[in-house]
């Protein structure tokens, strides 16, 4: 079983995250698809892969009130894990580098770089989604 877990505040990251999803499913594997609300972090943890969607924030950062102390208090429990990480932007699109920087050093392997998608998905976009998940499937 793979989670894909996400915070979305206009439902483009949320979009996003179906599309990784479907991805997986098509390459053959069973998903779990909750909302940063959803989900506590060791039930996060308790996946061995898993898809992290979070939107850009304010300066090139992680949404603060509910996604990233959700992050920060998995970041401990991830090594040894394969992830993917996804989101939507309306400005900038380097927090991903950040980000996947710091799921490296917390000792998971980041298999596919971060995907970023200016605003809403288009099909071409959830087409891009959607292999994501099948690598992340595949890894």
């Amino acid at each position: 079983m793979i989670g894909v877990i996400y915070w979305s505040g206009t439902g483009n990251t949320a979009a996003m995250a179906e599309a990784v999803a479907e991805g997986i499913k098509s390459a053959g594997q069973e998903v779990e698809v909750k909302s940063v609300s959803e989900i506590s972090v060791d039930e996060a943890a308790a996946y061995d892969k898993l898809a992290l969607g979070c939107a850009d924030m304010g300066a090139e950062q992680l949404e603060e009130t509910e996604f990233e102390p959700f992050y920060t208090e998995l970041e401990g429990k991830l090594s040894g894990k394969k992830i993917v990480i996804f989101g939507s932007y309306g400005w900038g699109g380097t927090w991903l580098e950040e980000w996947g920087n710091r799921i490296t050093e917390a000792g998971a392997t980041l298999v596919e770089p971060g995907y970023a998608v200016l605003g809403e998905p288009d099909d071409s976009a959830k087409e891009e989604c959607a292999n994501l998940g099948k690598i992340l499937a595949n890894a």
